[in-house]
């Protein structure tokens, strides 16, 4: 499927499976926009993905993902620049092992592995909305089997724990999945998620050194893990197909707790909540 004259926003795209994403993509010619918090370390990549494959197309935006502020500036500028959307790949991702807070004093793995994408997204549903072929894409992990959504205490202000945290994000990123997938199925946008695999990245790297070392006999590389990223953004399959999880380019059924309707329509509420939507 030709992804000329599409337009692309890959978050997280200046390493690990983003930038094997955004490779991927650019080789197809497509409008690559990749939002940066590091703006040099954004031209690098630009750089090198225009040296590699002369796509002239590689665009980059300043983006913060722990501000709300900076999200909505992205929005806004993206929306004035290019008007239209093909594919958002939300594939940023953080695992904060300590309690942090973002700018706007949330639970880091909470707002910027939940709250960010969902904001972004809804920002840009207009732009979605405005063509014919529109994927949403939502990097989770198998780490939400693990968890079920607490809503007395989404940001661990009464006890923290790290491996609780990410997974429980993780978790979100399928609920909101579903939620949003039934909301624009008439507009003809897909909307699934996917398990990219234990990717050597730098996900880890807060992680403790033992445990870190264990999760290293099942990592696999950045290329090997983005493979189901670029199979869900440019798949003919895929059409049609919405409100999935991916392992592997194939579709698996998530934890009991990711395919409780409830929690998702609630999770979608308190999200409208934190980010003033």
């Amino acid at each position: 499927m030709s992804l000329a004259n599409k337009y692309v926003i890959i978050t997280g795209a200046t390493s690990g499976i983003g930038k094997e994403a955004a490779m991927a993509l650019a080789r197809e010619n497509a409008h690559i926009v990749l939002p940066v918090r590091n703006l040099e370390k954004g031209e690098k990549v630009k750089k090198e993905i225009g040296q590699h494959y002369g796509n002239p197309f590689i665009y980059i935006m300043e983006c913060d993902l722990a501000s709300f502020d900076s999200i909505r500036s992205f929005a806004r500028e993206y929306k004035n620049r290019f008007g239209k959307l093909n594919i958002l790949i939300n594939n940023a991702g953080i695992w904060e092992t300590q309690r942090k807070e973002t700018k706007d004093g949330i639970e880091k793995n909470f707002g910027v592995n939940h709250l960010a994408p969902f904001l972004l997204t809804n920002l840009l549903l207009d732009e979605l909305k405005a063509v014919d072929f529109a994927r949403i894409i939502n990097i989770s992990s198998e780490a939400h089997r693990h968890s079920k959504f607490d809503f007395d205490d989404p940001e661990g202000k009464k006890k923290f724990s790290s491996f609780k945290s990410y997974g429980q994000s993780k978790l979100a990123n399928i609920l909101f999945t579903r939620y949003l997938s039934n909301l624009v199925r008439d507009d003809g946008i897909t909307v699934n998620c996917l398990h990219p695999g234990v990717v050597a990245t730098n996900l880890f790297d807060k992680m403790n050194p033992f445990l870190k070392s264990v999760f290293s006999f099942f990592m696999v590389s950045p290329r090997k893990g983005a493979e189901t990223t670029i199979y869900l953004a440019t798949s003919p399959e895929i059409k049609g197909q919405t409100g999935e999880y991916f392992v592997k380019r194939k579709i698996k059924r998530p934890s009991s707790a990711a395919l409780d309707d409830e929690a998702a329509k609630k999770l979608w509420e308190i999200s409208c909540d934190y980010t003033g939507l």
